[in-house]
């Protein structure tokens, strides 16, 4: 998966390294062991990777209403936060929800939810017919390396969105 954060964001921990040990002088308290508990590191890259991957589909979603949408708003795609949650968010058209959803750190759900059909997991290549939701999972390698898995590899943010993004259109053009 390709890098998620810029250049200035790689050292944003050295920042965070610097005010907890001006802190520990102040309030005389030692966290040496921090830093190997990937906990924190965990919920840093979720919100990052949903933040990532909803500033792409705000783009899609723009454009994509500029091309498609006349002036009444038939067709128009709506972006909705997910109230009660850090960073979760949907995409709304003609009664199909994609919903975006954080589960906990290391899990991240994607799935589609119809007022006529409930609940269901965008479609594969291979198996088009799939209940449930897409699971989108963290993987804690060496050095507290996070990574982001589909079915065991690697994915690509970019490529992702682009993937929901159209399989979203599909399926609520109906």
């Amino acid at each position: 998966m390709e890098e998620l954060t810029s250049v200035s964001e790689n050292f944003n921990w050295i920042e965070n390294l610097a005010i907890e040990e001006l802190n520990m002088d102040e309030a005389g308290i030692v966290h040496l062991n921090d830093h190997i508990d990937p906990v924190y590191y965990l919920e840093e890259s979720s919100i990052q990777f949903m933040d990532k991957l909803k500033d792409l589909l705000e783009g899609y979603v723009s454009r994509f209403n500029q091309f498609r949408c006349n002036n009444s708003g038939n067709g128009q795609i709506k972006m909705f936060k997910i109230s009660g949650s850090v960073n979760d968010f949907m995409l709304f058209r003609n009664s199909l929800r994609l919903i975006f959803s954080r589960k906990n750190s290391d899990l991240i759900t994607i799935g589609f939810l119809s007022n006529s059909d409930g609940r269901f997991a965008p479609r594969l290549r291979g198996n088009l017919n799939q209940s449930g939701n897409h699971e989108i999972k963290a993987h804690i390698g060496p050095f507290n390396e996070i990574t982001w898995l589909f079915e065991g590899r690697d994915i690509n943010v970019i490529a992702m969105a682009k993937y929901y993004f159209t399989e979203f259109i599909r399926n609520s053009a109906r």
